[in-house]
């Protein structure tokens, strides 16, 4: 483990500054990288600090005041320097949105946790676990777009990252150990392709919580008022949950109330709330309750299709055998072989590992570990 002593801290703030360090960069095998963001205070999230440890320096980044981080890309891109993060997801997705950033060989030790079969795969609990390390985590719901940054919080935003590092190489020499870092080291890749979404088509209760339940009037009305509160937080640069919550946009829609007297009766929103936002519900649910029924909108649901009796027999037994392997491997189950998985192989039913590996939601390593077991098993069941 990294000893405080040993290690070194930079605050960067300047284009000259990330030059530099990115050019130390360059010269690394390994870099540890994290991220702060702002999404809890903010309609439009952004990265406010970037995070990255190298051999006994850490750094610091701050893009809110270096306007162009285009010195970090070739960096990121470099086949030859491992790029280690933790939950990496967000962080790729957030990267490539604010600074067209993308990553190039990539491992993250909490998939590699996942793939040892570690039940706690959060940060903080894998250092308390392995290095008896304590994250004061004070900090972590603070509004990190705020400047000038007191101290502290750039000492708190250093200090996850520098375990980074040896906890990547510990669990390499595990996985490798287990024969499962192939299995990783692929899932990294795939992982590192991901991008933030971008599909803004639609009506917004689609994907909405409990918008399922909803009649096509309660839908009409949810939906306005989704529409009402994106107005109200792009106006004032607050989250959504901070103009409105989503459990009491669910009731407000099933709740209905047409003026303000019944809105307060309801004691869905507060006084403060009220006062802000009650006329525009209000008028909000008046307007969809005069939508013409053949207008109201219906909730996509997508129509389970008849599953043959031999189709629902190959899944019992992948799954029993899935189970029964992670099972052995410790792992979860759904590392070997997910449920959508599994119900794409019953449907296809390859018949070789030849076609078993044209299966485009198989990935090489399942494939290569699993295949003949699963061609087994197809040929068993017919």
């Amino acid at each position: 483990m990294p000893r405080s002593g040993s290690h070194r801290h930079l605050n960067i703030v300047t284009r000259s500054e990330l030059d530099r360090f990115a050019e130390r960069l360059t010269k690394q095998q390994i870099i540890g990288v994290d991220l702060e963001a702002d999404s809890m205070y903010h309609f439009r999230e952004k990265v406010c600090l970037i995070q990255i440890a190298a051999r006994r320096t850490s750094a610091v980044i701050d893009p809110l005041q270096i306007n162009n981080l285009s010195a970090l890309k070739p960096v990121f891109k470099r086949a030859d320097i491992l790029k280690v993060f933790h939950g990496a997801d967000y962080d790729i997705r957030s990267l490539y949105r604010d600074f067209k950033i993308s990553i190039n060989n990539l491992f993250d030790t909490e998939l590699a946790c996942r793939f040892l079969g570690i039940k706690e795969t959060g940060l903080e609990a894998v250092l308390k676990k392995r290095y008896n390390v304590r994250l004061d985590k004070k900090y972590q719901r603070k509004d990190w777009s705020k400047r000038p940054l007191p101290q502290e919080m750039i000492a708190y935003a250093a200090q996850d990252v520098r375990y980074l590092i040896p906890l990547a190489k510990s669990l390499h020499q595990e996985l490798n150990t287990k024969g499962r870092l192939s299995w990783v080291e692929e899932e990294c890749r795939y992982l590192s392709r991901v991008r933030p979404s971008n599909n803004n088509s639609g009506p917004l209760f689609v994907g909405f919580k409990g918008a399922g339940k909803l009649g096509p009037r309660g839908l009409a009305v949810l939906e306005e008022l989704l529409r009402m509160r994106q107005k109200f937080a792009q106006q004032q640069d607050r989250p959504l949950f901070r103009i409105i919550g989503n459990k009491s946009l669910l009731r407000l829609a099933e709740t209905r109330p047409m003026n303000l007297n019944r809105l307060r009766k309801t004691e869905i929103l507060g006084s403060k709330q009220i006062d802000r936002y009650g006329k525009s519900v209000v008028a909000v649910v008046t307007k969809s309750l005069q939508i013409p029924t053949k207008n109201l909108p219906r909730y996509p649901r997508k129509t389970a299709p008849m599953v043959p009796a031999i189709v629902a027999k190959r899944v019992k037994e992948l799954r029993i055998w899935r189970d029964r392997m992670a099972q052995q491997l410790k792992v979860d189950p759904a590392i070997i072989c997910t449920k959508a998985l599994i119900s794409a192989i019953a449907v296809q039913k390859p018949v070789s590992m030849g076609s078993l590996s044209k299966m485009k939601e198989l990935k090489a390593w399942q494939v290569k570990e699993f295949g003949r077991d699963i061609i087994n098993i197809l040929n068993t069941v017919g």
